[in-house]
């Protein structure tokens, strides 16, 4: 099906359409039919959320949105399974964050409804490190190679953002490369030169499965209003929608994929709209709704039926009236004109055994068999849009549902989005239509309070409200077919690039410690002997972490007896404030709240014993995070300093091995 959807457009010995929610290695699964997203995708690590205003800091380094591993504040765990306690779309309002702010909250929003825009501006001006913030450049050209045998893509178009600059904004490859492909000898047949089209800026994409974040905002603008309810079983808009445990169906279930549903039917096999219908109609649950999650674009179908029902107007309407007509996307709309096809990037060649639809290329004309057959209306895929018009729409969710002065949803209603609904399923933290801190598209942009989505066609998006930072990759690398990409490689590495880019500050504004952000990387920062004369020898210092939860972390370590190394236990407390945390064996890792800690550790030596103190660092996983740093190191007794790491002497005795020093 659309996007991400599993199972895709592909009958049985097709290849599914799922290959874009697995792992980012560029493995495609076999083509065994469409099998379930929970089997197609790795589970995310999860963290908690504190709800506490996201406000970055111009250098990204302290005041971030709260969170973290043990801060205070609700966490987005506890902040979802309190909103599905409360039940009913009003409560869901007043229980949230900001919902008395009405249409002036926080700062940011307030800009917002003064009317400014996006606009384009230097790394500097948006607060990002030149540097890396071009390197994620260099990461989308490098997938126009061998990834690992064929090119990822034909082309592709990056944007990234913080607050209100876009400081990247680029084209590579091609939007129109191959005319054709034969799938025995797997070799296409290429446009010649004069008749390819360059990948632009503002080439049109297909934009798959993010056509499910535009109907996911649809319904909850309808809660605004009072038509729906978050909590009510579908069938009490779509009668039609019962059997087989379907009626136990509710709309919170079909924005979460907890509905119980099948990943996918084949409705481009019905001839009529009535046998397509017929079709939903008369699927059944797998398991208990609301007892696991899987992915489906069945969900977005009835979900797009019953706004359909109960606003009486299609959703391309709905969409035009609501969103990109109030927010200015121009660009962005079902059913691309004619017109419009030259500056479209192309898809695939459809053709069976590995599309369920023989169309030849389609370019401009919605890629998904289903979406297709729906007549390029759904509520899973067919929209089709820029990488500015996306921005615009991040930028609108980042300041609380309003840009340039028109307001398409309430603050409020924007914390439904990115509220975690499945705490009964970890990993796949999941608001009302966006996922949750997810590395395996995000790559180090993934925290706590991450939101974004892929599309099977190559496109994403990612917001950060903890550094108030955007990202959209667009690719088209189901061209010339979707067998020659899988995975999620370029999302990771253009992810990670960003969020190097936005640096961390010591308060000092020199350089710290940090262990870096390469995947599998490991390192030590072994500070000299120190002989303590007392019992109260303490090492202080401040730490900065974020890590994936589960598959790296930051280990401080003594060895006191010349070979063997031991945890130490060590607490840290946020140097906003707040309540000591214990960390009983020597570790920590996940997210800190992009804010310093410090850190305080007895020495386990007895007085007149030499000891040796290390940090150890190690991502064991296939994703990283931002990294740790480590500062301003002090071991200290009562009447004596031990070591210093401000002394010259004292710091040029430090080893580091996979550590450096860095101002940002």
């Amino acid at each position: 099906m659309g996007g991400t959807g599993t199972g895709g457009g592909a009958s049985r010995g097709t290849v599914p359409r799922d290959a874009d929610r697995d792992d980012g290695t560029g493995r495609v699964p076999p083509p065994a039919g469409p099998p379930t997203a929970a089997s197609a995708r790795p589970l995310g690590a999860r963290g908690t959320y504190a709800a506490e205003p996201a406000a970055a800091t111009g250098d990204g380094g302290g005041t971030g949105g709260g969170g973290g591993t043990g801060g205070g504040g609700l966490s987005r765990r506890r902040l979802g399974a309190r909103l599905l306690a409360l039940g009913g779309v009003l409560v869901l309002h007043a229980a949230l964050p900001g919902a008395g702010a009405g249409a002036a909250g926080n700062p940011a929003e307030r800009r917002a409804l003064q009317g400014l825009r996006l606009r384009y501006g230097s790394a500097r001006q948006a607060g990002l490190l030149e540097k890396h913030l071009e390197g994620a450049v260099d990461e989308a050209r490098r997938f126009l190679g061998p990834s690992p045998e064929h090119p990822y893509y034909a082309g592709a178009v990056v944007l990234a953002g913080r607050g209100r600059t876009i400081a990247l904004h680029r084209a590579v490859g091609e939007a129109v490369r191959y005319a054709d492909y034969d799938g025995r000898t797997d070799r296409p047949k290429e446009f010649p030169a004069g008749e390819r089209i360059a990948m632009a800026e503002d080439t049109v994409f297909d934009l798959a499965s993010l056509s499910k974040l535009f109907t996911s905002v649809l319904a909850v603008q309808q809660m605004e209003r009072g038509r729906l309810d978050l909590e009510a079983t579908v069938d009490r808009y779509l009668p039609e929608f019962t059997g087989g445990g379907k009626e136990a169906v509710t709309v919170r279930q079909l924005l979460t994929h907890t509905s119980g549903l099948r990943s996918w039917a084949p409705f481009y096999q019905e001839p009529t709209r009535e046998g397509r219908l017929r079709l939903l109609w008369s699927v059944r649950p797998q398991e208990t709704p609301g007892t696991v999650y899987r992915y489906s674009d069945l969900n977005l179908i009835a979900l797009q039926l019953l706004l359909e029902r109960i606003t009486g107007r299609t959703l391309d309407v709905l969409l035009h009236d609501e969103i990109t007509a109030p927010l200015g996307m121009h660009r962005t709309r079902y059913n691309p004109p004619l017109s419009w096809r030259r500056v479209t990037a192309a898809t695939e060649v459809q053709r069976p055994p590995w599309s369920g639809l023989d169309r030849g290329l389609v370019w401009g004309e919605v890629h998904d068999e289903n979406a297709h057959a729906l007549g390029g209306v759904a509520g899973h895929a067919g929209v089709f849009g820029t990488a500015w018009d996306l921005a615009v729409l991040a930028r609108a969710l980042l300041d609380g549902g309003v840009y340039a002065g028109r307001r398409i949803l309430r603050p409020a209603s924007v914390e439904l989005l990115f509220t975690d609904y499945n705490t009964a399923f970890p990993g796949d933290d999941h608001g009302l239509g966006f996922e949750l801190y997810q590395h395996w598209y995000m790559g180090a942009m993934a925290t706590p309070h991450s939101a974004g989505h892929t599309g099977f066609t190559g496109t994403s998006l990612v917001l950060d409200p903890s550094t108030d930072s955007f990202l959209i990759l667009l690719g088209n690398s189901v061209h010339p077919v979707r067998t020659w990409r899988a995975g999620s490689a370029p999302r990771v590495a253009v992810g990670n690039r960003l969020a190097r880019a936005v640096p961390v500050r010591t308060k000092h504004g020199g350089p710290a410690w940090y262990s870096g952000m390469e995947t599998g990387g490991s390192g030590t920062l072994t500070l000299p002997p120190l002989t303590p004369t007392t019992g109260s020898a303490r090492l202080r210092c401040a730490v900065w972490w974020d890590t994936v939860p589960g598959a790296g972390a930051f280990h401080l370590e003594a060895c006191a007896d010349g070979e063997t190394w031991e945890p130490l236990p060590f607490s840290t407390v946020r140097t906003t404030g707040g309540t000591p945390e214990q960390w009983p064996l020597g570790s920590a890792g996940g997210w800190s709240g992009r804010v310093w800690h410090r850190l305080e550790a007895p020495l386990p030596a007895r007085p007149g014993q030499e000891v040796r103190l290390r940090f150890r660092h190690a991502a064991t996983g296939r994703y990283v995070g931002r990294g740790v740093y480590v500062d301003v190191l002090r071991v200290a007794e009562p009447a004596r300093l031990l070591f210093a790491e401000d002394r010259p002497a004292d710091a040029a005795r430090v080893e580091a091995v996979g550590w450096t020093r860095s101002a940002d």
